[in-house]
């Protein structure tokens, strides 16, 4: 079975994340779960650090607030115009902040991914949000774009 650090962490949004269970705590139980069902050690340790520093990301406070982001090379390089697009509609449409935005082009920039998606962009957002438990309106509304329930463009 060939999965990546980013199968680990759908499979546990899926199934641990999005039921509010404390993932770091009993953190042992679940790797054995994962190896389990398949994963490699090395994707499983990866997507634990992952969430580690995910967890660690909300202690970030910017020093201004962003008219406009101007992307780095490496970052054009890991999303593409479509995955940048989407990120400034987030932020446009109060979905993101510009602290989340930046949480996100952290995570997707931490992902062994060469290239994101836009589907595997859509679930990173979805696992920043979740982080930051103090917008549960933004993840609601994230979540129906990840899940299809709502369009992501709306006229």
């Amino acid at each position: 079975m060939k999965e990546n650090i980013f199968d680990v962490l759908i499979f546990l949004f899926e199934n641990y994340l999005d039921d509010d269970i404390e993932l770091l705590p009993d953190s042992e139980g679940i790797k054995t779960e994962l190896l389990q069902a398949g994963f490699g050690s090395s994707e499983v340790n990866s997507a634990f650090n992952w969430l580690q520093t995910l967890t660690e990301q909300s202690d970030i406070i910017p020093s201004i607030t962003s008219v406009f982001r101007i992307f780095s090379v490496a970052e054009e390089k890991k999303l593409d115009i479509e995955c940048r697009d989407f990120l400034l509609f987030l932020e446009h449409n109060g979905i993101l902040t510009d602290l989340t935005r930046e949480i996100v082009i952290d995570r997707a920039m931490a992902l062994d991914n060469e290239t994101l998606t836009i589907e595997e962009l859509k679930w990173t957002i979805l696992m920043v949000l979740l982080s930051q438990s103090d917008d549960d309106i933004a993840f609601s509304r994230m979540e129906d774009i990840v899940y299809d329930l709502t369009p992501a463009l709306l006229h």
